[in-house]
């Protein structure tokens, strides 16, 4: 078994057929067909159901598809780490974020790109839940999340400490208010986001706790466009201060204090643990220390 079988292998699991997978790799069929075979008989073990329309992996197929990834990845990952040894004059940093935890490192890639403009940046958005083992499956170099992966084989280190926050347009009634306790928002509009998360319900649970109706008549499927709502004056809302930082610093929208809104979110920076990090990322970490 070598990675060139592999490669095919994959290209028959993705495609679906023999036949566009030859086209695709600009091969015949039979050749196709053949070092399928080959693998098949290598592995002792069916790697396709044939017949099937389109061709459908076994489970021995399913398996050897997870570790095949890994290991071209692997090849990939060798070929980075080479080009990045000219003083990462050039090169690629992946990185895995939700749409949250990007605002954790702007200002650090700002930095990165500055001191190293031949180095090109993948920032790739995906579910936090996902992020470890893009990380672990070498296909990311690092990943920022929210939460410490339970996973052994994955180091996480804390890059920020921020917490959930109130933002309300500048014309808002709230906003001449410092502070306000939960009961004082019951007859507010609230501009919520339309993914379900671990601090959207803290937030619905808290308001519960304090006997108050939490109106959501508006839900948004991002965070950028809650924030657009909010200074057109359409409602208020609950959002990581991180996002909405720079907004706050220019006066477009106010933040009020919650006294009973205590709810701190870490920023992780997720990485293999006891590998060697590529050249691009390892300096991307020596700059979130230095800062």
């Amino acid at each position: 078994m070598d990675l060139g079988e592999l490669q095919v292998f994959l290209m028959v699991a993705k495609e679906g057929s023999f036949s566009r997978a030859a086209e695709r790799l600009y091969r015949t069929q039979p050749a196709i067909s053949l070092t399928i075979r080959k693998l098949e008989d290598s592995l002792g073990q069916p790697l396709f159901v044939r017949g099937a329309r389109p061709v459908r992996l076994t489970d021995a197929g399913t398996l050897l598809k997870d570790y095949a990834e890994r290991l071209i990845n692997l090849r990939d990952e060798v070929k980075k780490g080479l080009s990045e040894l000219e003083g990462l004059k050039r090169g690629e940093l992946s990185l895995g974020v939700n749409e949250s935890s990007i605002h954790a490192l702007l200002p650090t890639l700002a930095k990165f790109r500055e001191k190293h403009s031949g180095v090109q940046v993948r920032v790739h958005r995906m579910f936090s839940r996902d992020i470890p083992h893009e990380v672990l499956n070498y296909r990311l170099d690092l990943g920022a999340i929210s939460f410490v992966p339970r996973d052994a084989q994955l180091l996480a280190t804390e890059i920020l400490k921020d917490e959930l926050t109130l933002v309300v347009h500048p014309k808002h009634l709230l906003a001449k208010k410092r502070e306000v306790d939960v009961p004082e928002l019951g007859e507010e509009n609230f501009i919520a986001h339309s993914v379900e998360s671990p601090f959207r319900r803290r937030v619905i649970e808290l308001f519960a706790r304090n006997r108050t109706a939490l109106n959501m008549p508006i839900e948004m499927p991002t965070i950028e466009s809650i924030k657009r709502f909010v200074q057109m004056g359409m409602g208020v809302a609950i959002v990581p201060r991180m996002c909405v930082r720079w907004e706050i610093e220019h006066g477009w929208m106010k933040e009020v204090k919650v006294r009973q809104l205590n709810m701190p979110r870490h920023v992780y920076l997720v990485s293999r643990r006891g590998a060697r990090l590529p050249h691009a990322a390892s300096e991307l970490m020596r700059i979130l220390r230095e800062e």
